[in-house]
């Protein structure tokens, strides 16, 4: 029987993504040879890199001012690095705490230097994106997460970036969901079990005037080392590399950002609109600030809640339970998500 997987990430891939991939554990590139085996300094898979490289380039159109990097440690890593490679000792960096992930990254930015939280939705338990948001002088980067996963909030415009103040942002759960202009932002990094591929490696998208900035790094730490070394300053993650790879092409030849960025406003609408028309689910996120990615909501009705997830299971839904620290329900509709799918989970809701 068919999943509807709702799940937060790691996340549903696309089944054509799946397939190749478990053929390429037996056989890649019919080299008689599994992917799991080949040496990252192959050929064949210095191949699978540039390609994923030069996809991410594609899809986000990704200026020459640019590095793509495949590393490793998850978005978590990325809290440290980005601040470690960004902070001087004499200034002070500037975050939006919107979440559990916001809250992290600034927690391990502050171990490197002086951090400010800018702006805030923590009084009413991050159920919002601030807005009017001043960014003094005194500011030498902003950090932000573009997507809250857990609260299922969604910055819909981005801080501005300027010459004195760099911008950063943790795009784990939207990128490749929709347009952005990357020259808007010095360092974006996701890790990938979102809308990229499987948990392994991280994408960081890093403009080159930012390299250097902070010299003596550890050099598993410094972003110059990576970009010198092409994402190979040490043995990287290949095969999640690989699925990563798979999975840029499949979008690429499904149409591209253009294309999922209509599929996955369509999808969010349908659910959003069977939330607002129940009169039993509540939805946990400011309407203009909700996410297209992760749809938050609660049922107050414990009769109902019963039915709900009784009706879910019946209907091989899986992965549609909140995040533990706030309960409720999350239905994420990554990329990989088909419309069938939201379609069964408001057939259930419209039903009781």
């Amino acid at each position: 029987m068919t999943k509807h997987n709702f799940g937060a990430g790691p996340c549903i891939l696309p089944k054509e993504v799946l397939k190749l991939a478990s053929e390429s554990i037996i056989n890649f590139n019919e080299i008689d040879l599994s992917i799991l085996e080949i040496s990252h300094r192959s050929q064949d898979f210095i191949n699978v890199i540039e390609k994923a490289k030069k996809l991410v380039i594609d899809l986000l159109n990704v200026p020459n001012n640019y590095s793509i990097l495949f590393l490793q440690g998850g978005a978590s890593l990325q809290f440290f690095m980005s601040a470690l490679n960004l902070l001087k000792k004499d200034q002070t960096a500037g975050y939006i705490n919107t979440g559990s992930w916001s809250k992290k990254a600034l927690l391990e930015a502050k171990k490197i230097g002086n951090v400010e939280i800018i702006a805030s939705s923590e009084e009413k338990g991050f159920s919002f994106i601030p807005r009017n948001i001043n960014i003094s002088d005194k500011i030498s980067y902003v950090h932000f997460t573009s997507n809250n996963t857990i609260y299922g909030t969604q910055f819909h415009s981005y801080p501005k970036r300027s010459k004195n103040c760099f911008i950063v942002s943790d795009m784990s759960s939207d990128i490749f969901s929709k347009k952005i202009n990357i020259s808007d932002f010095d360092i974006i990094y996701a890790g990938a079990q979102k809308n990229i591929g499987p948990a392994g490696t991280t994408l960081v998208i890093i403009n080159n005037e930012v390299l250097n900035i902070n010299s003596n790094l550890p050099s598993m730490l410094d972003y110059s080392v990576h970009v010198d070394k092409s994402s190979m300053f040490n043995t990287p993650p290949v095969f999640s590399i690989y699925v990563s790879m798979l999975t840029l092409q499949w979008l690429k030849k499904m149409g591209g950002i253009n294309k999922i960025e209509k599929i996955n406003d369509n999808k969010s609408r349908i659910l959003y609109d069977a939330i607002d028309e129940s009169n039993y689910l509540k939805g946990y996120a400011n309407k203009a600030d909700r996410s297209k990615m992760n749809v938050t909501f609660t049922i107050e009705n414990d009769n109902k809640k019963k039915k709900f997830d009784e009706m879910c299971q019946h209907k091989s839904i899986v992965g549609i339970k909140g995040h533990r620290s706030v309960g409720g329900y999350r239905a994420s509709l990554y990329n990989a998500l088909e419309i069938d799918s939201v379609n069964v989970l408001v057939d259930i809701i419209k039903s009781l």
